[in-house]
């Protein structure tokens, strides 16, 4: 993802998707305020006698909103990529929002014209508003091409690049005591949820539809939840469940110690977050964890992915539990004297 995005103008980005689909929506509520005025089915193609092809209100509008996304979005999107040449980035951002504009132009004067008309077979483009959309897309995007600033801009997300890289360069171990993983349980688990409740989904929504898309909906939750971010660094030790539910936050100062395990999900209660007396786990399969054991003498097993990464899960541990109790860096392992 940090590849991507530093090949990215994030900025350029949030503009390009952002624009069509707000230029979309304005044009869709435009259409439902006019529709008490239109006639039905509206009219989509014209000659010299009027309408000659016709569709219904929705599928006007819904295939008009479509096209102004998916024009803007191919011209747009062109401006994107940082590697591109500046003028070719102006000219492409220029370029998407008089598409945009221009599409949606047609389409509003497609609408206008048929306003008060009792048979599309008698409408007309409104020339005014053709042109009028027309001009302003133009003028618009000339003015767009010139004012964007294509050049790479200092962000505050440089800002905090800067001092991460300063603080890297003071303390040279910083990186070292810092690690941060994903564990999940293994793929029979999920096929298992996946068979157990999409199939019995798939009947009962034929009678209950409510009460399917309720099962579906709380398989997902459910495997959402054998999901777990892992990160441990110098403040201490922090397990997000599913990615996003912080139910556990150690400080270092703490931990007393951490070892590396192979566990049983069932000795500690199950699978997910459990708690019991003095003894509390986030494992999302049996298997490899690291057992934490806390000054006030409680004890947190989290599960470590794989043997590698729970021994280094737990050699980090160690080391910030070290420092933050002012012992300073542990003597590695086998170190000592003959």
């Amino acid at each position: 993802m940090g590849k991507i995005l530093d090949a990215v103008d994030t900025k350029a980005l949030r503009f390009a998707i952002g624009f069509p689909l707000l230029l979309a929506t304005g044009f869709s509520v435009c259409a439902v305020l006019l529709r008490p005025d239109l006639p039905e089915p509206l009219a989509v193609r014209w000659n010299d006698d009027g309408g000659t092809a016709f569709a219904s209100f929705p599928a006007y509008v819904g295939v008009g909103a479509a096209l102004i996304v998916v024009a803007g979005w191919l011209v747009l999107l062109q401006a994107v990529p940082v590697s591109r040449p500046t003028v070719m980035r102006r000219i492409m951002m220029g370029a998407g929002l008089t598409v945009s504009l221009f599409v949606t132009s047609v389409l509003a004067a497609g609408l206008v014209g048929q306003a008060g008309v009792p048979d599309a077979r008698e409408s007309r483009v409104d020339v005014t508003v053709l042109a009028l959309g027309s001009g302003a897309a133009l003028a618009l995007g000339v003015i767009i091409g010139f004012v964007f600033k294509a050049d790479q801009q200092w962000t505050p997300e440089d800002d905090r690049a800067l001092q991460r890289a300063l603080e890297q360069e003071l303390d040279p171990d910083l990186a070292t005591d810092s690690i941060r993983l994903w564990v999940h349980a293994r793929s029979s688990v999920f096929v298992m949820i996946g068979i157990a409740s999409l199939f019995p989904a798939a009947l009962i929504v034929i009678a209950v539809p409510w009460l399917g898309a309720l099962l579906v909906a709380a398989a997902i939750i459910g495997a959402a939840f054998l999901f777990a971010r892992v990160t441990a660094d110098r403040s201490g030790l922090r397990v997000f469940v599913a990615g996003i539910l912080r139910v556990v936050d150690v400080p270092a100062a703490a931990i007393s110690a951490a070892d590396p395990a192979d566990v049983r999900a069932a000795d500690y209660g199950g699978w997910g977050y459990r708690h019991h007396g003095e003894t509390a786990a986030v494992l999302v399969s049996s298997g490899p964890a690291v057992v934490v054991r806390k000054i006030d003498g409680h004890r947190l097993a989290v599960s470590g992915g794989n043997s590698d990464s729970a021994a280094r899960l737990a050699e980090v541990l160690t080391r910030v539990a070290a420092r933050a109790r002012g012992e300073g860096r542990p003597p590695s392992p086998g170190a000592g004297g003959t």
